[in-house]
């Protein structure tokens, strides 16, 4: 490119960033683009959420140019709902916007100030009415367990312990952990809990000759203590 071509192009350049306005650009964007509204939202892959609690959350997102929504436009719009981790959106033009939903789990029921929660996988406290869609979840209580709790159960399926078979976890402030399992057993657990010593109560449990203790007591650094 000779000398001329190079002149000329950054004199348009320049004439362009002195005339450029974005306010006006963004307005001329709205007044092209209305004919862009959203008409359609679809919900995917929620489970513990009702559908008709995000669509009246999202009730207006409607009639928005499709263009000038953003996914924190939504999000905003869904913020406090229970049970809800993260979305995903995509557009499809002209006017549909597809909304994937995921969901934290309820992993307890916790009572707190003699009242009874639901404790999700991200440690939220949430008041449930209807007990009966989570009556086989296990009772976690003790003082702050809520804090402590997710990180533990984390460890505990993280080394395949069979949780299903846990009825109640036991908090206690020195941030140690008894479990009482279906069968009613006590395992009693120290406070610096670690894999080798989680992988060390599956085995005792597989044991046979433990299956008539209730209590199995580890809290002891290198000792078991059964009754």
């Amino acid at each position: 490119m000779n000398k001329f071509y190079r002149i000329l192009l950054l004199i348009i350049a320049l004439i362009f960033l002195s005339t450029y306005n974005p306010n006006k650009f963004q307005k001329n964007i709205k007044n092209e683009t209305n004919f862009l509204k959203i008409k359609i939202i679809a919900i995917e892959d929620n489970l513990l959420i009702e559908k008709d609690k995000l669509y009246k959350k999202l009730n207006k997102i409607y009639g928005k140019n499709i263009l000038l929504i953003k996914r924190e436009d939504i999000e905003e719009s869904l913020k406090n709902i229970d049970f809800l981790e993260k979305i995903e959106v995509k557009k499809k033009y002209p006017d549909t916007i597809t909304i994937k939903i995921f969901e934290t789990r309820p992993v307890g029921i916790i009572f707190k100030d003699k009242k009874k929660y639901l404790l999700d996988s991200s440690s939220n406290l949430i008041k449930e009415d209807n007990e009966e869609n989570f009556s086989e979840l296990p009772a976690i209580i003790g003082n702050d367990a809520e804090i402590n709790f997710v990180n533990f159960f984390s460890k505990l399926k993280n080394n395949n312990f069979p949780t299903k078979n846990i009825k109640n976890y036991y908090y206690f402030k020195i941030g140690r952990w008894d479990l009482e399992l279906m069968d009613k057993r006590i395992i009693k657990l120290p406070d610096n809990i670690t894999d080798n010593i989680i992988k060390k109560t599956i085995k005792l449990l597989e044991r046979k000759d433990f299956k008539n203790y209730k209590i199995i007591d580890l809290r002891i650094d290198g000792k078991i203590i059964v009754e």
